[in-house]
């Protein structure tokens, strides 16, 4: 997660390999930096990997959960937490994944076409 520390530098966002990083007030997209061409959300709807999702934040940058994989398969550690000047790039506690859940989760956002 990005905490309201966030100054707003953008360092973060060019380097997650999942696209899972947004400036505050952008739609964000589950195609977006994945081979998602569509998604099952909650209650079994079907959405295009391309359509517009509303943002998570209106004020800061902000990182999608469901796109985030710590890094784990691309890099030794979070690269947003490793680039971000003011370590507001932190653990959501409230959202805790093992690595197998993450590498699983990648392996997912990147299916072979």
């Amino acid at each position: 997660m990005i905490t309201d520390e966030c100054i707003n530098c953008g360092a973060c966002e060019p380097e997650c390999p999942n696209t899972a990083i947004y400036e505050g007030g952008a739609e964000w997209t589950w195609g977006g930096g994945t081979a998602l061409k569509e998604v099952e959300i909650d209650g079994g709807e079907i959405i295009p990997g391309d359509a517009a999702q509303p943002p998570i934040s209106d004020e800061f940058y902000y990182i999608v959960s469901d796109k985030c994989t710590e890094c784990m398969g691309f890099h030794e550690e979070p690269q947003c937490a490793a680039v971000c000047p003011v370590d507001c790039c932190v653990d959501d506690p409230d959202y805790r994944e093992t690595e197998e859940e993450l590498l699983a989760k990648k392996d997912w956002l990147h299916q072979a076409s």
